[in-house]
């Protein structure tokens, strides 16, 4: 039964800047904060040394080095941050029945049923201390009957520690936090909920679901149950994708460059929808050509994880430039992103500027209601359908 279910939440404590401090030493015991270089950049992630002088993940750079002016500052490194987290989901799913990768710092796990063996509890404590010893990375965890109540337990714990939250101690565990503690209540939910006079958990509660429902749509009744610490979601098994890829064959074969320059944005534009709405970046693109004589050719390239279609459009069509110099008629063209993980974009960590940030959000939002064809960038109208391959 769902109530039953022993349910872990883990998270690499500060991972960024973990993984920082272990490749230099000399980090250990400094404010760290990682971001965008510019004043117009976010703080990625920040050590706990800086938090002590108020600064948050999210905050406009430049405000970050107001509060901590002496901090040290690092532009991030996606490649190791990946490779430390892929070293860290191997070993949980070779300890652990059920393994959900939530992003490159936070996994969940289903360890229901082993209470009967080692109990759940000592098991979990086990597996941090196994991960510390093999990655020199820390962790705190959060245990209890479901997602919700333990991912808000680690997020009220200190670095290393771990929380078990039984049944009968949700209710009190969860009334006195703040509603910014429950997983899912973005700015707009909370400014709404907060102009209703709604600031503590307990509060919410007392509200009414149909209420919640005729304030914020599905999304507040989910909200209202997650208050009362109702999460009956499972949990996801962790696959490693390697690739998504989209690929179309003309109907007759063509040398319309401009027409295939179209097609190429969008199959980014496509591509890079999928990418944010699963929350992932990439870091690798291929294109592939495919003359009228069948002879196929493809070239690779590598570059900082992204999701953006501006920067990936642009990738895609210097490839293209490379590869296209027979002149010869093509029968098929292909683009395939490669290197996944699972992350958000970091604004301006890559010189990217808010305003196109901003720009695909808002797309993004109009696609997931209307349909991923509802907005498109115009040039890309009258191009052939595409096929989209996910490995």
């Amino acid at each position: 039964m769902l109530k039953d279910r022993q349910i872990v939440h883990l998270d690499l404590n500060s991972f960024f800047v973990s993984v920082e401090r272990k490749m230099d030493k000399s980090l250990v015991g400094k404010p760290v904060i990682i971001g965008g270089a510019s004043d117009r950049g976010i703080v990625a992630s920040c050590s706990n040394e800086a938090r002590k002088f108020g600064v948050h993940a999210a905050m406009p750079m430049h405000m970050a080095r107001y509060l901590c002016p002496n901090a040290v500052y690092r532009n991030g490194n996606m490649d190791e941050y990946e490779k430390e987290s892929k070293v860290v989901t191997e070993i949980l799913q070779e300890k652990a029945p059920v393994v959900e990768k939530l992003s490159l710092g936070e996994h969940y796990l289903d360890v229901t049923g082993m209470d009967k063996f080692i109990g759940c509890l000592k098991w979990s404590n086990e597996l941090k201390q196994h991960i510390t010893n093999k990655t020199g990375l820390t962790l705190s965890s959060g245990l209890s009957i479901n997602k919700t109540v333990a991912k808000v337990a680690t997020g009220e714990i200190r670095p290393g520690e771990t929380k078990f939250v039984s049944p009968s101690e949700i209710k009190p565990f969860l009334d006195p936090l703040y509603i910014q503690k429950i997983p899912g209540i973005g700015t707009k939910a909370y400014q709404k909920l907060h102009t209703m006079g709604v600031q503590h958990i307990h509060t919410l509660t007392r509200i009414h679901p149909d209420q919640m429902f005729r304030i914020l749509g599905q999304h507040g009744t989910t909200i209202w149950q997650k208050a009362n610490g109702i999460d009956n979601s499972p949990i996801i098994p962790y696959q490693d994708r390697k690739s998504i890829s989209t690929e179309t064959t003309f109907d007759i074969d063509t040398i319309d460059v401009e027409m295939i320059s179209q097609l190429l944005t969008a199959m980014i534009t496509g591509l890079t929808f999928q990418l944010r709405k699963e929350s992932r970046l990439c870091a690798c693109m291929s294109v592939k050509i495919r003359y009228s004589n069948y002879e196929t050719v493809n070239q690779q390239l590598s570059f900082h994880y992204t999701s953006m279609d501006h920067t990936l459009i642009a990738r895609a069509k210097e490839l293209f430039k490379k590869l296209y110099n027979k002149r010869m008629l093509i029968r098929l063209v292909g683009v395939k992103l490669s290197k996944l993980v699972n992350g958000y974009e970091q604004i301006d960590l890559y010189d990217i500027e808010h305003e196109r940030y901003d720009l695909y959000q808002a797309m993004d939002k109009i696609r997931k209601r209307f349909g991923e064809k509802a907005v498109t960038i115009a040039s890309t109208i009258q191009i052939p359908d595409k096929k989209t391959h996910v490995y």
